[in-house]
């Protein structure tokens, strides 16, 4: 048990089986691939399933679900428990205005900021020490996380949309956010070990598996204080993780590590699938016809380009920069990182619809419907002079 050096990683004759759960319409960088293929050599690999959204990642490919007989967390990274949770609001889409709801949802960094006393209360409640990075708790993070506002764009299935709760005239939040800085403190006390002893395996589990309830709170947290700037109530309908490990026991004795790299848990009713902020999401229900996808499923639409990437991507023409915080839905987007905003562009991602067809084809989903975005909050708080707006008259949205 250890953290792989992929680089490094052998040829082995055995190399674990990959399953590649996508078509040609699904563009999938070289890169990837070659992660993928050398994961799939690491000691003790099994089965390997890739999806739509695969793209290259930091310590292994994201996008794809990885069983082996040893746990290698270096594979799920410090994120640990990230995942997407589907909220419904009590807020009929009818009535939403999106410039004040934009307003609204710009003080989301400021709710957070101002419960770190709650915040406590809240660890205590779900049976986690309230000692457990209270600070961090509640908030959204930087990179492709979100809090955003949705509405209701199509329903495929009706039947399935009635047993989910939800109908043509709702609003929904879907939140993206993980376990802050908890899980970079948890990857970063194994991130130097090549190897893992059995305790320390063990006992790397144990704070993995805190992270994931921890993330789960926060996500419920964003959409409860969202919900409230928005003078509405939320309910749940599906959270769906795609970083973590789960250990599974099989039936000689011996256990095996179901490893999760942006890749959504499928053993449940539903599971989000979100688009870039200016493309729609979908809420699906996962078949489980399939063994080999190793219940698991595309997170969402995936990187197509780098961050760095889209630095040179986007023009430097101040009206291509400002029209960054509109979308072709009409919608806003609230965030004041300038660099972000351009990293997280929607012309970074994947074709959501794409990624949703190629999974019904092969049978892993059944659409259920579609949401169209109305305000995507991703961070409204300067943290140096140099990541402020770059478009003031707008920063009434932003503020």
């Amino acid at each position: 048990m250890g953290t792989p050096d992929l680089n490094a990683a052998a040829s082995r004759m055995d190399a674990a089986d990959i399953q590649h759960f996508y078509s040609s319409r699904s563009w999938i960088e070289g890169s990837a691939l070659e992660q993928l293929e050398q994961v799939a050599s690491l000691q003790g690999m099994q089965k390997l399933a890739a999806f739509p959204d695969l793209h290259p990642g930091k310590y292994g490919p994201v996008g794809c679900a990885m069983l082996s007989s040893n746990l290698y967390p270096q594979l799920i990274s410090n994120d640990i428990g990230c995942g997407m949770s589907l909220f419904v609001l009590d807020l009929p889409s009818r009535k939403i205005k999106i410039d004040k709801s934009a307003n609204q949802l710009a003080k989301l960094d400021q709710t957070a900021s101002n419960a770190a006393k709650q915040n406590t209360n809240h660890l205590e409640a779900n049976g986690l020490s309230a000692t457990l990075h209270p600070g961090t708790l509640g908030t959204i993070g930087g990179g492709n996380h979100f809090c955003e506002l949705q509405m209701v764009d199509h329903i495929e299935n009706s039947d399935l949309a009635t047993k989910a709760g939800l109908d043509s005239h709702q609003s929904c939040l879907l939140v993206h956010s993980g376990s802050r800085s908890l899980g970079t403190e948890v990857f970063a006390s194994i991130l130097q070990k090549q190897a893992l002893t059995e305790a320390e395996a063990n006992t790397y589990m144990a704070l993995h598996d805190q992270a994931v309830r921890w993330a789960k709170l926060n996500r419920q947290l964003i959409a409860e204080r969202a919900a409230s700037l928005l003078r509405c109530d939320c309910k749940l309908i599906s959270d769906s993780p795609h970083n973590l490990v789960e250990v599974i026991e099989n039936m000689d004795g011996s256990r095996s590590f179901l490893h999760r790299k942006g890749a959504a848990k499928a053993d449940m009713v539903f599971a989000p699938l979100a688009g870039s902020r200016d493309a729609l999401s979908y809420l699906v229900h996962p078949t489980g016809r399939d063994d080999n996808a190793l219940a698991s499923l595309a997170h969402g639409a995936g990187r197509k380009y780098n961050r760095s990437s889209m630095h040179g991507r986007i023009t430097r023409k101040r009206s291509v920069r400002d029209a960054l915080i509109h979308t072709s839905f009409g919608g806003r987007v609230i965030c004041e990182d300038s660099q972000l905003l351009i990293e997280e562009a929607p012309q970074a991602y994947k074709d959501a619809g794409h990624v949703l067809k190629d999974l019904t084809d092969l049978h892993l989903i059944e659409p259920v419907m579609s949401f169209k975005p109305l305000v995507t909050f991703k961070k409204s708080s300067s943290v140096s002079s140099s990541k402020k707006s770059f478009n003031s008259k707008h920063r009434r949205y932003k503020r």
